[in-house]
């Protein structure tokens, strides 16, 4: 006894006393295998282009784009989600780009595929949010809506010609009802049963998307409220998600991640199949923002939320510091 009561009997601080204690006991690890980076991929420039709202992230020419691809097979990552962004003149009101053989993405695919083989995985951003004049993730009727089923004719055709250009892996990213099930069945049809699918199970209309529209160059005018979920809801996640499964949804995914942790950690919960999450433009942006200013610690706070959705559950991260966050673990 003291003269202010008892020593503590239990000293959880004797864990954290070292470096290396602290190591051993790490309930959470990240892994360079854990990184998925997304990249974008722009028609007909010579050169990168900087894209302002996410300082350190370029629209890759082709050779640039094979360059990234090389630099994460080296750190060690385990994927790469290209995303294509074709000349504005090539956009029209169904995104033809995106089911021509010769579009941007289908030759990046192609382009990464003939750099580096199977040892990363190529995985396809399958919407046409980047190739529509108009910025939906679908084809609109007469009234100006997008058109559900008849955007799934068109997923349809993306898969296949995505499948055929080389992805390991296509992520149906536009929320359309129904789309896992056209989309496995497509590639089914042309006997491309070894093409997984990557679904954006649950995506949520979010603030935090605002940076990637200048990456894509969107054409975008209002907003995806109909088709992209509420951030108010819970229950309706766990339904697309059990929707997905019936369909064939090889993983899954939760999109964006920081603010949805809890989203993140209720559907890693419930299911068998691996659970991706995205770590989108806008929580990029906010660190590296934050970090220019000296308002916080860059790595540490990179490494950090990357913890934090690792240890919700994802069992792989999309995120623009794929490659550099695994070369620090390396």
């Amino acid at each position: 006894m003291t003269k202010y009561g008892s020593f503590p009997g239990a000293r959880p601080r004797r864990l954290r006393t070292t470096p290396v204690v602290r190591r051993m006991v790490a309930e959470t690890r990240l892994h360079p295998a854990d990184f998925i980076l997304p990249a974008f991929v722009r028609e007909g420039v010579s050169e990168p282009v900087p894209i302002q709202a996410m300082p350190g992230v370029v629209q890759h020419t082709r050779d640039s784009l094979k360059k990234a691809a090389l630099e994460a097979v080296q750190a060690g990552i385990s994927g790469i989600m290209l995303f294509g962004v074709p000349e504005e003149s090539k956009k029209d009101a169904l995104g033809t780009p995106g089911t021509d053989p010769d579009g941007i993405l289908q030759v990046a695919i192609r382009d990464v595929r003939a750099e580096v083989g199977d040892d990363l995985l190529v995985m396809s951003d399958l919407c046409l949010d980047e190739t529509t004049d108009h910025g939906h993730c679908g084809v609109l009727d007469d009234q100006g809506r997008v058109d559900n089923d008849a955007t799934l004719e068109r997923y349809a055709e993306m898969a296949q010609v995505q499948a055929d250009a080389g992805a390991h892996v296509v992520g149906p990213s536009g929320m359309m009802d129904g789309q896992i099930g056209v989309i496995r069945d497509a590639l089914d049809q042309i006997g491309r049963e070894d093409v997984s699918i990557l679904a954006y199970t649950v995506k949520y209309s979010s603030a935090f998307f605002g940076p990637f529209r200048e990456a894509v160059g969107s054409s975008l005018k209002g907003d995806r409220k109909t088709y992209q979920q509420d951030p108010a809801n819970l229950r309706e996640s766990l339904r697309e998600l059990a929707l997905d499964l019936e369909e064939g949804a090889d993983m899954v995914m939760v999109k964006p991640a920081g603010p949805y942790l809890d989203i993140l950690a209720r559907v890693a919960d419930a299911v068998d199949v691996p659970v991706a999450a995205y770590q989108i433009s806008g929580e990029y942006s906010m660190v590296e923002a934050a970090a220019e200013k000296g308002w916080i610690d860059r790595d540490q706070a990179i490494l950090e939320t990357l913890t934090g959705i690792k240890r919700a559950g994802a069992r792989n991260i999309l995120t623009y510091w794929a490659t550099e966050a695994a070369q620090k673990l390396r």
